[in-house]
């Protein structure tokens, strides 16, 4: 019988590459360590681990246990909370991963709500952008991601194994220095800021602002990236350029020395929570997915 303390210790090691890091990483000693891996290989009768020098490499039947293990960990995660909250033993715990626009915006609100229905509710917050957030989730080392995708972008399918719970649709917003020549439009298309110097910036909103203008007829001149939303706001109040924000991120920063004007054509993105299906299940997870919509309402 496969035991899911083994399998937290296999997922550790092969994400730390030896036995004596992942007894820091769960707390524990190396000899512990060992001594559990032997047990995990003595259940399936099969080696799971080799030791290359200092570190320890995956079997190919180690490299499949640990493929499995984040779906089994899930389904035994949300097994252990629904059973708990039936019980009356504890609401649970929601640990949860948000982009920075979302976590200054709608996190706030909702963990707010969260906390006055359920106080015996424990939530942890993690800041990460997708798809590395996304990655978290499937990896088991989160409950629920907040996350987005812009309308019209390759790989729609991308969520299909989760559970999506959508909360709404963000514009994208030009925003420029208080004395530039567009600050006082009512809308401003993209390619007439062409020629500018541009302050980009998380990867995938990156990769969004060239593939819009791409559409104008030209690449902008990226002089600064930065990811985070504050900085580029500075860097827009100071004149050393312009940028592109979603609205979330202009309603979580006060734009000193900026202006924002409104983009045509529209370019928006979906911001959504996403779980795994397993997890949907749990109490204390539906109700965090249930106070992120409602937040994202008002």
């Amino acid at each position: 019988m496969i035991e899911a303390r083994h399998l937290r210790v296999l997922r550790t090691v092969a994400a730390t590459g030896s036995f004596s890091a992942a007894g820091r990483e769960l707390g524990c000693t190396q000899p512990a360590v060992s001594q559990q891996m032997k047990a995990l290989e003595a259940s399936v009768g099969t080696p799971l681990l080799v030791r290359t020098g200092r570190e320890m490499r995956l079997t190919q039947a180690g490299e499949a246990l640990v493929r499995h293990a984040a779906g089994i960990l899930a389904g035994l995660t949300a097994a252990e909370e629904e059973v708990a909250a039936i019980a009356g033993l504890r609401a649970g715990r929601v640990r949860l991963v948000s982009f920075p626009s979302g976590s200054s915006t709608l996190v706030p609100t909702a963990l707010a709500a969260l906390r006055a229905a359920h106080p015996g509710t424990r939530v942890s917050l993690e800041e990460s952008e997708p798809p590395q957030s996304v990655d978290k989730l499937r990896a088991g080392d989160c409950d629920v991601a907040l996350a987005f995708r812009y309308e019209g972008a390759a790989g729609a399918e991308e969520w299909d194994d989760l559970v999506v719970r959508p909360l709404l649709t963000d514009r994208l917003v030009a925003l420029v220095p208080e004395r530039h020549r567009l600050a006082r439009s009512r809308s401003v298309a993209i390619g007439e800021l062409d020629g500018e110097s541009w302050i980009a910036g998380c990867p995938r909103c990156r990769g969004q602002l060239i593939e819009v203008c791409a559409g104008a007829g030209f690449t902008p001149r990226i002089d600064f990236a930065t990811d985070d939303y504050p900085a580029v706001v500075g860097l827009v109040g100071a004149g050393l350029g312009v940028a592109v924000l979603p609205q979330l991120a202009i309603e979580s920063v006060r734009p000193r020395g900026a202006r924002a004007v409104t983009l045509e054509p529209a370019v928006r993105r979906e911001i959504v929570a996403l779980t795994l299906p397993d997890l949907a299940q749990v109490p204390a997870v539906r109700a965090t997915l249930d106070q992120l919509a409602r937040a994202a309402a008002r």
